[in-house]
């Protein structure tokens, strides 16, 4: 059965946490235990009605805020698919959460007051799915049952966001009107909204595409520890332990280590005991080499004979920066990239995207917490990498603070 993972964005009081339990509730993927405890909840705040909302925000100043704070992960299933979401905060202070919970998403919902329109998080939410390369948004308009179920309001609405889209290059955009409070459109169609023809939304995820999870075709490799037993039995194993990123490897292949270069053929695959014939992600496997070459953590097998990864110390990716301390030109930040870790600076803000004019703004020095821009930066070794769009995994980095070890930024490479 396929597995789809989506996230949910949007402002704050758009309705995430209370479409994810509507899907939730409606889907019948809750418990009656669950469900007795948000009954209870529901009633100690004074609700008349169930509050949906309690089945995802777990933590106490959620609940006591009414608002999503951290990142919360569901998982339910339908007869057609399995189902991963992450519900994300709609506090400015928390975009950060939301580009965590959406890194790894194949899908994101997008939510929208039906009487606000498009707002300021709804354009840094968008592009930030679209920075990350999810291949499929939906425009979730929301609470369409506050604006009488309007067919002109939705439109209006439809209208200001493809204006937007254009503007940040945002594709694959779907509109669905809905109420998550009531149900409408979310698993069942609508009677209030016959003007819609579309799915409602819990079909358009069970038939959406997912072929896009097959992942790029380049066998890549991060090498994480090497494997040297102290036993004299075993006193001539030499492994290479880490998770495949991409791709399949077997048996007798050639591979180049880089970025020295070096080159080998595999002698053996392994998990754990057991002999394999073939690797390919998101395994976590053991490669041994038929020659003694040097091969440290942080060093990226591929294949010899496919396209290769790109190795330079001067990168340019968009960044979202995380941090209330600005970030600061000609800094040493530790960058890490999934096994990898190095010292880098920021040579060069090239241009940061002003959120409310959708400008992009040149000569800028400093980025904020929740800017996003295009930076250049010069690291101490080597990166090896693909661009963010081929490979998430090799295209992803992350910078961290060396006074307070936090991690501060997140970078795409291009």
């Amino acid at each position: 059965m396929q597995l789809l993972r989506f996230s949910t964005a949007g402002s704050v009081d758009d309705g995430k946490s209370t479409l994810i339990g509507r899907l939730l509730y409606d889907s019948k993927s809750i418990f009656e235990d669950q469900l007795e405890a948000v009954e209870q909840a529901s009633k100690a705040r004074g609700n008349e009605e169930v509050n949906l909302a309690l089945l995802t925000d777990g933590l106490r100043a959620e609940r006591e805020q009414g608002i999503t704070i951290d990142v919360a992960y569901r998982y339910f299933a339908t007869p057609k698919r399995k189902f991963i979401i992450a519900d994300t905060p709609g506090h400015v202070q928390y975009t950060r959460n939301m580009v965590t919970g959406a890194s790894t998403a194949d899908l994101s919902i997008i939510l929208v007051d039906a009487r606000h329109g498009v707002l300021e998080q709804t354009v840094r939410h968008s592009y930030i799915s679209s920075l990350l390369g999810i291949p499929n948004i939906v425009v979730a308009i929301n609470k369409m049952d506050l604006v009488d179920f309007s067919e002109e309001v939705y439109n209006k609405i439809k209208a200001d966001y493809l204006k937007m889209s254009e503007v940040l290059n945002i594709q694959n955009v779907v509109f669905i009107p809905i109420s998550a409070k009531d149900g409408d459109n979310v698993v069942n169609k609508s009677d209030s909204m016959p003007w819609y023809t579309g799915k409602p939304l819990l079909e358009y995820l069970e038939t959406v595409p997912v072929d896009h999870k097959n992942g790029p075709a380049e066998f890549r490799y991060p090498v994480q520890y090497v494997i040297r037993p102290i036993s004299d039995k075993y006193h001539d194993f030499r492994g290479y332990a880490g998770r495949v990123a991409s791709g399949t490897l077997r048996v007798g292949d050639r591979v180049k280590v880089l970025p020295s270069g070096q080159e080998s053929t595999v002698k053996r695959l392994s998990q754990a005991e057991e002999e394999l014939d073939e690797i390919f992600a998101p395994l976590s496997v053991t490669i041994q080499l038929n020659d003694e070459i040097d091969i440290s953590r942080g060093d990226i097998l591929v294949k010899a004979d496919e396209p290769q990864p790109q190795i330079s110390q001067d990168v340019k990716m968009d960044v979202c920066w995380f941090n209330e301390t600005p970030m600061q030109l000609r800094k040493k930040y530790i960058i890490r990239q999934e096994t990898f870790e190095t010292v880098g600076l920021v040579r060069e803000i090239i241009s940061r995207r002003d959120i409310n004019t959708l400008e992009k703004e040149t000569g800028v020095t400093s980025l904020n917490m929740n800017d996003i821009a295009e930076i250049a930066v010069h690291t101490a070794s080597p990166l090896v990498f693909d661009s963010y769009r081929h490979n998430r995994v090799t295209g992803s980095l992350i910078f961290i603070d060396p006074d307070t070890n936090e991690t501060v930024g997140a970078g795409m490479i291009l």
